[in-house]
């Protein structure tokens, strides 16, 4: 699997029923649709950057053997963590004079920060050693996972199938987890 093919799946998975995505959701229902799409594309491209270039670096002080160890450790805390979920924090109304797009990047960015699909787009970073295939593959993982939840604000209002999505999430990220590992062992 290439960076760029492994970041679009597994930061799309991460994604599903993530905070990010019910904040994505909860946008979508008071702004038009194309206005939070922009607003998470640039808050991901600027996240995922810095990500990126923090998982590579990793890469070049690190022996290859234990950043593999670690990228297959934290998969499956990811898959763990997705089981755990997340709890999406109250938004007011603040900051909605800065433009629609602006509050939605902005918001994104932030709630970005520290959560399991940036960690995820560092070990993937750090993995495959690809700056511009993770970089982009992980922020088209990001949009096209949000992309959904804006159809979803839109047409459907409220409710995702939550337990389904975290469930499937989570056992993918610890099988990869644990292929990762036994690769490493080797």
């Amino acid at each position: 699997m290439t960076g760029f093919l492994a970041s679009l799946f597994f930061i799309a998975a991460a994604e599903m029923g993530d905070k990010t995505q019910l904040l994505t959701l909860s946008f979508a229902t008071r702004y038009r649709p194309w206005k939070v799409l922009i607003g998470i594309t640039l808050g991901t491209l600027v996240v995922h950057f810095a990500s990126v270039i923090a998982g590579i670096y990793l890469g070049i002080l690190i022996p290859l053997y234990y950043i593999r160890l670690a990228v297959g450790v934290s998969f499956v805390a990811f898959g763990l963590w997705t089981l755990r979920g997340d709890r999406l924090a109250e938004k007011g109304e603040s900051g909605l004079k800065l433009g629609q797009v602006i509050t939605v990047a902005i918001a994104f960015f932030l709630a970005e920060l520290g959560d399991k699909t940036q960690l995820a787009t560092i070990a993937l970073a750090a993995k495959y050693e690809s700056f511009v295939g993770v970089w982009i593959g992980s922020t088209l993982g990001m949009v096209v996972a949000d992309g959904l939840a804006i159809i979803l604000g839109v047409f459907a209002g409220k409710r995702l199938p939550e337990r389904a999505i975290k469930y499937t999430s989570a056992a993918i990220f610890i099988i990869y987890g644990a292929y990762v590992m036994v690769e490493a062992l080797r």
